[in-house]
């Protein structure tokens, strides 16, 4: 409930009223946050690895379409003759050490996000706390890779890092203050440091502060059974049904949006970036048909008996940012 009050009061533009009543409070862990991040920051040894390192990430709390971008760079930079591999966090799953992601892996062990990676992508995945170790374990395991895709590592400056691309959704940068007073990890100063902005469903270039800006896209696939993903399902064969949409994703709101996009009028459930979901949450009754992404679906598998659709999504990006990329990696070596 807290979590979701925040949220809802960092996007407005400017700090609420009820903010201003709370700032006695939240601008102490302000302060603290903000030193805790410098401190961090100045004490980070980065360590560079044998191939060159791409960071996708975001200044803000939560999720802004970093996955769906990871995912379309992979095969991008596939289609440009590079091994991209991919290492994550693994944000909500056990493993500490370095671990590579299987199809068969759960996200209790490796993470949601991760899972979707290796289960959507033709890369190897490894997931660790310590960035630069799960690259250099990837690396080991598989010679053949010759560039990194780091998912959500814009902080982790433990990891060298070649390019860095920060993405935002249609929020922005909320009210513009750091955590607890708003979403951001890092002041929009920071923008100057990247080498792209890219704006999922948002126009970044206001952001970008003359940084080049990229426009992406989710563009929406056919819906698949969560029990047999071999099923598809068009939107239009889902219209008029008791339909139940399950999202927690950064913006529950972006999914329920695309569903209505689509012609399809759902019941709307938003629930925390990386719930853990249990039964009870996807209970809606005996008739209701569930709608949901992919991402809460690798974390959904027999945990409802009701008929249940995964709707999958693609980023569009134009190429420029794979010009970008490519021009800039071309300074340096490729093992």
């Amino acid at each position: 409930m807290l979590a979701g009050w925040l949220q809802r009061n960092w996007y407005e533009r400017r700090l609420t009223p009820a903010f201003w009543l709370l700032l006695p409070l939240l601008l102490p862990l302000n302060l603290l946050f903000v030193g805790l991040a410098a401190w961090r920051r100045r004490q980070a040894r980065p360590q560079r690895l044998a191939v060159p390192v791409v960071v996708v990430g975001n200044l803000t709390v939560g999720g802004a379409g970093k996955t769906p971008l990871t995912l379309w760079l992979a095969g991008a930079l596939a289609a440009r003759g590079f091994r991209p591999g991919i290492v994550s966090r693994g944000y909500g799953g056990a493993a500490a050490l370095p671990r590579q992601v299987l199809a068969a892996s759960t996200p209790a062990e490796v993470g949601d996000e991760p899972l979707l990676l290796a289960r959507r992508s033709s890369v190897p995945v490894w997931v660790g706390r310590d960035r630069a170790a799960a690259g250099r374990a990837l690396l080991a395991a598989h010679p053949g890779v010759d560039l990194l895709l780091c998912d959500d590592g814009l902080q982790h400056y433990r990891l060298a890092r070649d390019v860095e691309i920060a993405v935002f959704d249609r929020r922005g940068a909320g009210n513009g203050w750091r955590l607890p007073l708003g979403p951001l990890r890092e002041p929009l100063a920071r923008l100057a440091e990247v080498d792209a902005v890219v704006g999922n469903d948002f126009t970044a270039a206001e952001l970008a502060g003359g940084r080049p800006a990229f426009a992406m896209t989710l563009r929406a696939g056919d819906f698949y059974r969560l029990d047999d993903p071999a099923v598809r399902c068009a939107a239009a064969q889902l219209r008029g049904r008791p339909l139940h949409a399950v999202a927690g994703i950064g913006d529950p709101g972006r999914f329920f949006r695309t569903l209505a996009g689509l012609g399809l009028d759902c019941v709307p459930h938003p629930f925390p970036d990386h719930h853990a979901y249990a039964a009870g949450d996807l209970a809606f009754g005996d008739d209701a048909v569930l709608l949901m992404t992919e991402k809460d679906a690798v974390k959904c598998a027999g945990l409802t008996a009701a008929e249940t659709w995964v709707l999958p999504v693609d980023a569009d990006l134009p190429p420029a940012l794979t010009d970008l990329i490519v021009e800039k990696l071309r300074g340096r070596p490729i093992a």
